[in-house]
Parts: structure tokens; C-alpha cells; sequence
């Protein structure tokens, strides 16, 4: 292991070059201080004054577009009213209509008003009979409905001209019903009336930017982009904090924005407030604008403002930094050396990085090597510790049979109890090769599948001498990696290839077949060329073998089926196509993010 250079030394300044850094950023750093405050204040009060110029020219301008779209609002809202309030007389008048109040058969009459109420614009049409009973409707749903103590049909029924009624319905928004008593030859048959839809405004006003109330003579909103205002006073409506609604989102603008007092508060908010008249029944429209207009312009003029600065802030950067040439310069060729010491310092840690690595490798092979020698010391010492107890037993057990055919049976059971002592002894000596196995069961660490069954192939190498077996292996050229316990899969490999040994033991041409997959999950595929599998589905049950007596008690495949379990996998069997068995072990496969983790 080679020992990585001593790290070099960083050089150091001279006391020549550091007083002559000092007496050029002494001479220079009045300059520089003089200039920034000087620009700094240039810059603050330039945008100041902008500012104020800005806002009061933009308010005015935002303010007077509010007053045209108000006009407009309230020029639509009039238009519509005017355009029903005609409706009533005409429909009073309709010959089809007054027939079927007349004669009481309105099989046609629903049809006629559904096809007056497209052309006309209304939100529906109601005939109602002398009685208040709704008889046709463009609404089928209110056929049969009285209507004998609404507003809209007594007032209809004392007044000759047509009557506006202005109602507040159970979900709070108001309805707005022309009514007109429908007469034939002079007596009463029956009333007309007449929804208008205002409240496709409300549905249109929601879309923009501005909040617009309408309220009537008594001050009622009748009218809203806010629902909740409906049946309110303008104070009441103010004093109400909205929650989630169009006019929350509308007024973002504060108070010290400008200097013009806000004409209304919503929510804590300052906002414009323009109002007017509507000429219908004393009725008045509200609109309340955002300062959000005003600034965004304001702001946009104001970073051009700033830009301008920023440039000869870095203009005048720019001119100072030429009189610090020869700091500069004295200052690159010490970071010229320091550039030179960080490359030298990079690669004395990269070496040391190597020795650590190799260093990391070699006691990792060391480890390997002393469990390997101690694993061999310790079959070596089973080995001979049982073939003598398994040699003695034996002959005790031809004695035993000599005896029972003399007919001593004390003697028989003397040999009895020296065959159990022996059992004893050779119990003892298998418990600390089980203590041994048992030690890592616990401990999960990433494991390469490659690695293992390597390592499981060199220990069944004396099982594979002794007979003619062609081991046929395709392994992926990348690692794959898993999480689990490397002894205990070894020892999953290990049952799956003595099965396989054995199953084979009748076949001229015995093979066996390892295959290695990794995609979502490491596969393990070992096929062999021998008499396939019998009852599958018991396979992996405890003590179920298929070998003659003595030659395995069927606990192989259990307890690696356990192993696999517990390490979050399946193994599986089946009859391989060509004949023979196929057993698969399927793990999770380690991927990069999580090996990087680990």
C-alpha cells in the first residue's frame, strides 16, 4: 500500500503586495462611496416624483373609462326593460290566446308562448285564467300553479295598463314580471306575464375586472356580481366581508397607493367608486373600479426608470473598476497560484481516495477469506467428529441384531442406550454449525446474485466431481444487485442445485441450466434434465419428498421457500417444456437510487 505525498503548502502574500493592495482601495473608495450615494439619491427621487405624476394621471384616466362603462351598463339594462314592457299589450292582444281562455282547451297554447319567448328575449311566459291559475308556461314544470295572491296578478287585475312587479323569490335573487290583464269584450279572462332576465348582465359584469351593483328606489340591491349583496343596503353590502367571491378578486389595491381618497372600502380594501342613474323607477347603478390598471402601468414606467439607473450604476462601476487595474492584476496572479495549489490539492485527495478504496478492498477479501478458512476448519472438524460416532453406531447396531436373534434382550437394550449416547454426542456437534449458520440471519445488506451463486457453484464443486454433470450458466454483464442476507440465499441456491444433482442421477446426459435476469424483479432460473416434478402443488410443504427413504426428509425446498418469502420474493416450480423441472427465485431487484442511499 503506497503512503499518498505530504499536501502542499499554500504560498503566501508578500508584505510589499498587501500594502500596496491597501493603499489602492484607500484611494479609491471615497470615489466609489461618493458616486453610489449621489446615484442613489438621483434615483429615488427621480421615481418619486414619477410616481406621484403617474398615479394621479392614470387614476383619472381609469376613472373616466368606469363612467363610460356605466353609461353603457345602464343603457343595456334600460334597453331591456323598455324591449318586455311592450310584450304584455301585444300577447294581451293575441286572438290564439284569448280563443283558449275563452273556450278553456290550451293544448296549443304552451307551444305558442315557447315559440314567442326565443324571438322575444324574455326568461319566460306565463297565461294565467281569471282564477290565478297558471294554464300555459314556456316553465311545463309550473302548469297548475296558483298565482291567486301574487303582487303581479292583483295589481294586474285593478290597473288596465301594464303592471311592474319587483320580487325577491326564496334562493334571494329577484325576479322582474311585466303583468297585464287579458280582456275579451270587455270582461276579465285571464292574465299575461312576463319574466325578464337581468341577470344575464350579472353573468357578463362577472367576467371584467369592476364590481356593479344595481339597486332600486329603496336602496335594495337588486343587482350583483355579488350574489350575497342581494336584498342589502350599499352600507350593508360594504360593511360585508367577502369570502372566494368575483369582487374579493377584483380589488387588490390598497389605500396609500394614491394620494385620491378611495370613494368606498370592501374588505379593509380601497376601491373607486362611480355611480348613476338609471332611468327606470328610480333606480340606480353603481360600479366599483380596482386600482390594479393604475398599477401596472405605473409600475411598467417605473422599471424602465429603474433599468435606466441599473445601466449607469454599472457604467459608472464600470469607469471606477479601470482605476483598480493594478489590484486586479496583482489579484489574478495570486489566483492564478492559488488555481495552480487547488489542482495539486485535487489530485493528492483523489490518490488518497484510491488507497482507502484499495485499502476498503482488501480487508473486504481478508474477511472472506478468514470465514472461508474457518467454515473449511470447521466441516474438516464436523466431518471427523461424526464418522467416528456414525462407525460405532453401526457396529452397535450389528450387535443389537445378534442379540434380538439370541434372545438377550438387556444386553440388546444396553446397545440401544450406547447408539442414543452416541446420537447425543453427534447432536452437540451439528448444534454449533447450526449457531454459526444462524448469525447473519438478521443483518440485510445489498448482495450481489452474480457473486452468491458463484460462491454456491465452489461449494458444491465436491458434489459436482463426482458425476458427469454439464453446468450451463447465462449471467447479465451488469451486477445485479438485491437487499437480503447473502448466506441464507447462497443457501437457497445451494437446495435448488442439490435438487437438481439429484434429479438427474438417472440421466445418461445430465445438465443443468442457471439463468440470470434482471428487469423489475432478479430471477434465478435453474432448469435440469430429469424426471420433472410430481404433485406441485405440495412441493413446498414441510417433509414432503419424493426421494426414497433416507435419502432426504423434505425440508430443502420449505425452508428455502421461507427464506425467499422473508426477504420479500417468491419461489416458484413448475415442468419445464422439453422436460425436466424449472425453479425460479424471484427478489426485489436494488436500483440505483437506493444502492446510492445503502
Amino acid at each position: 500500500m503506497s503512503t499518498p505525498p505530504p499536501i502542499a503548502q499554500r504560498p503566501t502574500t508578500t508584505p510589499e503586495r498587501r500594502e500596496k493592495l491597501k493603499r489602492v482601495v484607500r484611494s479609491n473608495s471615497w470615489w466609489v462611496r461618493l458616486a453610489l450615494i449621489v446615484m442613489t439619491a438621483l434615483a429615488v427621487g427621480t421615481v418619486y416624483v414619477t410616481n406621484r405624476l403617474l398615479t394621479d394621471r392614470f387614476t383619472e384616466n381609469t376613472r373616466n373609462r368606469a363612467e363610460l362603462r356605466l353609461v353603457l351598463y345602464s343603457g343595456n339594462l334600460l334597453s331591456e326593460l323598455r324591449q318586455n314592457a311592450i310584450v304584455p299589450q301585444l300577447l294581451a292582444r293575441d286572438p290564439a290566446l284569448i280563443a283558449a281562455l275563452n273556450s278553456g282547451n290550451y293544448s296549443q297554447s304552451t307551444q305558442r308562448l315557447i315559440s314567442f319567448v326565443d324571438e322575444i328575449g324574455a326568461a319566460s311566459l306565463t297565461l294565467l285564467d281569471k282564477d290565478g291559475r297558471t294554464v300555459a308556461a314556456t316553465d311545463r314544470n309550473t302548469l297548475g300553479e296558483s298565482h291567486r295572491t301574487s303582487p303581479y296578478y292583483v295589481d294586474a287585475l285593478r290597473a288596465k295598463d301594464t303592471i311592474f312587479t319587483l320580487l325577491q323569490n326564496d334562493t334571494g335573487r329577484f325576479e322582474f314580471i311585466y303583468s297585464r290583464r287579458v280582456e275579451s269584450q270587455g270582461a276579465l279572462i285571464g292574465v299575461i306575464l312576463v319574466a325578464v332576465d337581468l341577470h344575464k348582465y350579472e353573468r357578463a359584469w362577472a367576467g371584467i375586472s369592476d364590481a356593479v351593483i344595481v339597486s332600486d328606489s329603496e336602496g335594495r340591491i337588486i343587482l350583483s356580481t355579488e350574489p350575497r349583496w342581494r336584498g342589502l343596503t350599499e352600507a350593508e353590502a360594504l360593511a360585508r366581508q367577502p369570502v372566494s367571491s368575483a369582487i374579493e378578486r377584483a380589488l387588490q389595491a390598497t389605500a396609500d397607493w394614491t394620494t385620491i381618497p378611495p370613494d368606498a372600502y370592501l374588505g379593509g380594501e380601497a376601491v373607486m367608486r362611480v355611480s348613476g342613474r338609471v332611468a327606470f323607477r328610480g333606480w340606480r347603478i353603481a360600479n366599483f373600479t380596482t386600482y390594479d390598471s393604475v398599477r401596472e402601468k405605473v409600475n411598467g414606467f417605473l422599471a424602465l426608470e429603474i433599468m435606466g439607473f441599473a445601466i449607469l450604476l454599472a457604467l459608472a462601476f464600470y469607469f471606477l473598476n479601470r482605476k483598480t487595474a493594478v489590484r486586479m492584476a496583482l489579484f489574478q496572479r495570486e489566483s492564478a497560484e492559488l488555481r495552480a495549489l487547488n489542482l495539486r490539492l485535487q489530485r493528492e485527495i483523489a490518490e488518497r481516495e484510491r488507497v482507502q478504496e484499495n485499502l476498503a478492498v482488501a480487508e473486504q477479501t481478508l474477511a472472506q477469506s478468514s470465514k472461508l478458512a474457518a467454515l473449511g476448519e470447521m466441516s474438516a472438524a464436523v466431518s471427523h467428529e461424526l464418522n467416528q460416532p456414525l462407525a460405532a453406531m453401526k457396529t452397535y447396531l450389528a450387535g443389537a441384531r445378534l442379540l434380538l436373534t439370541r434372545n438377550r434382550p438387556d444386553e440388546t437394550l444396553s446397545s440401544f442406550q450406547r447408539i442414543d449416547d452416541l446420537i447425543e454426542r453427534m447432536g452437540a456437534i451439528t448444534k454449533q454449525l447450526k449457531s454459526y449458520a444462524r448469525r447473519t440471519g438478521d443483518t440485510f445488506e445489498p448482495v450481489n446474485i452474480g457473486d452468491a451463486l458463484a460462491s454456491s457453484l465452489a461449494m458444491m464443486e465436491p458434489q459436482l466431481r463426482q458425476r458427469r454433470v454439464t453446468i450451463n450458466r447465462s449471467l447479465p454483464d451488469e451486477p445485479v444487485m438485491v437487499m437480503g442476507d447473502r448466506v441464507r440465499i447462497e443457501q437457497v441456491m445451494i437446495n435448488l442445485l442439490r435438487n437438481a444433482l439429484d434429479a438427474t442421477q438417472t440421466v445418461d446426459e445430465a445438465q443443468i441450466d442457471i439463468v440470470l435476469a434482471a428487469g423489475s424483479m432478479a430471477v434465478l432460473t435453474v432448469r435440469d434434465n430429469g424426471h420433472g416434478l410430481k404433485d406441485i402443488d405440495n412441493l413446498f410443504e414441510p417433509f414432503h419428498t419424493t426421494k426414497e427413504p433416507g435419502e432426504g426428509v423434505g425440508l430443502g425446498l420449505a425452508i428455502s421457500s421461507g427464506i425467499v418469502n422473508d426477504l420479500g420474493g417468491r419461489l416458484t416450480a413448475r415442468d419445464a417444456a422439453a422436460g425436466g423441472a424449472v425453479f425460479e427465485m424471484r427478489l426485489p431487484i436494488l436500483d440505483e437510487e437506493t444502492r446510492a442511499a445503502e
